[in-house]
């Protein structure tokens, strides 16, 4: 009868476990000297080994010639647990037997010596599914039971378990295995069975696997079932993955964003009928992988990849910031549990959500302007001095005067009736033009403006409208889009009642000599600042 390669090649002893030397050197020791617990607890995640080391160890307890803490295989205890005909050994599949019926009953007869072995071995698979009163149950003789009888838990949610119970135990961590010792166990399956492997393909299966060694051993059987040679492409094929080239080229349009390339990738994924969610479980892998090599100082230490994968990972993160790289991981998230609600529009999620990545402004999430702030303080990172793209003031005559004599920038006159004020707008004096100043962006925007509608009503939206900045001496800069919108200001009051509004908020410093009205000479000076603010004010 045919037996499945995972069961066929299941280790008989400790020294066979492949990647969990921390357990199992401690297990030899405890039974090569006779000093095993009465309970053990082995938790870790899938396919590590748990089950398999729990049998191990009720073989070695019982074992009549053990060899170094291993079981000897040959005796006949051995071989009677083994072949599963022994009665002493009680293995228990706690996901479907979690009643307190079925633990009352292992607490009525764990009672009686055993009758062939030399230990009573109950072995509780999937021990977190049993109900609270049938945890109760086991708690006394958890703790207390007799001589000759082994209790030994395994799980695969550690979090589930109760205190009183983890504490009445040995307890063991099961590791995820790591790819290189998954891929080494791979090429020795393959060649006692006689399959054709490259040693890249074992590799893929091994990362396909996760760190569990069952999973690993199934898609090797499942690839093998083509009766032909494996490669990447063919475990590629009938996996239903996509490649890690395939990935770069799709994050790789996301960074030029080169939308005809990723509407093709999302629909070569669909014509070729691979799951979209696999494919964009890939892309967050590969993502994460740029993450570590974009924060980490040593990032070979936390990735498991080839030279050729490392270097164009490299090429790949060099094009992104990590505030880009962590918005980006959050909405791949997002669109992944979106995916998993519905899969009538996993295409529609897939396509909208890498068109949004292109171009933080399509949203105006938190994450979204923190990634443009990022790219503002990258671009201020790299000037070559404060100097080189400062904007000079132009020369103005120090004289009070009701004309503007720059068209970049004007001087607004205030009211006769005002008393409060100067008879014309006061602007800075004479700066020679190759002096250059320093804008940076005016904190308190949005509540100047929420003040100044409760004023004016007529003429915020025209404020709303521009850029603010505070400039090296103090002076408030007020950038405009046209000149249009600085006359309606003049003639419906707006510069007495701006001037109240930023009073109103805390702006003591306002005087004749802190406000300077502009008009943006090229509609391309618009700067990443003013959209950053923009956004976020619309936001508030």
């Amino acid at each position: 009868m045919y037996q499945a390669l995972y069961r066929k090649w299941r280790p008989k002893t400790f020294d066979e476990v492949c990647g969990q030397d921390h357990i199992t050197s401690i297990l030899k020791y405890e039974v090569e000297n006779a000093k095993f617990s009465h309970a053990y607890l082995f938790c870790g995640s899938r396919g590590t080994g748990k089950t398999t080391c729990a049998k191990i160890l009720a073989k070695a307890i019982n074992c009549l010639n053990p060899e170094n803490g291993n079981p000897c295989g040959k005796c006949e205890a051995c071989i009677s647990i083994e072949k599963g005909t022994v009665t002493d050994v009680l293995e228990m599949d706690a996901a479907s037997n979690n009643g307190v019926d079925n633990i009352r009953d292992i607490r009525d007869e764990v009672v009686y010596a055993p009758s062939n072995l030399k230990n009573r071995v109950y072995i509780i698979d999937e021990v977190h599914m049993l109900s609270t009163s049938a945890f109760n149950a086991l708690l006394k003789t958890l703790e207390e039971p007799p001589e000759h009888a082994v209790f030994v838990l395994a799980t695969t949610e550690i979090q589930k378990l109760p205190a009183t119970i983890i504490s009445r135990c040995q307890r063991f961590d099961f590791r995820r295995i790591s790819s290189e010792v998954l891929k080494n166990r791979l090429l020795y399956i393959s060649s006692k069975e006689g399959i054709e492997i490259d040693e890249k393909a074992a590799l893929l299966l091994a990362r396909q696997a996760q760190g569990g060694m069952r999973d690993a051993i199934s898609l090797l059987e499942l690839c093998a079932g083509s009766r032909q040679k494996i490669t990447e492409e063919l475990v590629y094929e009938a996996l239903g993955a996509s490649g890690r080239d395939e990935m770069a080229s799709v994050i790789r349009a996301v960074a030029d964003k080169d939308y005809d390339a990723l509407f093709k990738a999302v629909g070569d994924a669909v014509k070729s009928s691979k799951d979209l969610s696999v494919f964009w479980q890939e892309l967050i892998s590969v993502y994460r992988d740029l993450l570590i090599i974009k924060t980490s100082k040593n990032p070979k230490e936390y990735l498991d990849l080839t030279d050729s994968e490392e270097e164009v990972l490299l090429s790949l993160a060099s094009r992104f910031s990590p505030e880009t790289l962590s918005y980006h991981c959050a909405m791949l998230e997002e669109a992944l549990l979106t995916m998993q609600k519905s899969n009538t529009i996993k295409r529609i999620v897939a396509e909208m959500t890498l068109v949004r990545m292109c171009d933080a402004r399509l949203n105006t999430g938190a994450e979204a302007i923190l990634e443009r702030i990022a790219a503002l303080e990258n671009k201020l990172k790299n000037l070559d001095s404060l100097t080189a793209n400062a904007e000079a003031i132009p020369a103005v005559s120090s004289e009070p005067t009701k004309v503007t004599p720059d068209k970049n920038t004007r001087r607004v006159p205030v009211f006769e009736d005002n008393e409060n004020f100067r008879e014309d707008f006061p602007v800075k004096k004479n700066t020679p033009n190759n002096q250059a100043r320093l804008l940076k962006p005016y904190r308190n925007r949005a509540e100047v403006i929420e003040k100044l509608n409760s004023y004016n009503p007529m003429i915020a939206p025209f404020f709303k409208d521009a850029g603010w900045y505070t400039d090296s001496d103090g002076n408030i800069v007020l950038k405009f889009k046209n000149e249009f919108s600085i006359e309606n200001i003049k003639n419906f009051g707006g510069d007495e009642d701006f001037r109240k509004a930023l009073l109103s908020v805390g702006n003591s410093a306002v005087n004749n000599k802190s406000i300077l009205y502009e008009v943006v000479s090229d509609k391309n000076d618009k700067d990443i600042i003013d959209e950053i603010i923009g956004a976020a004010d619309d936001e508030s």
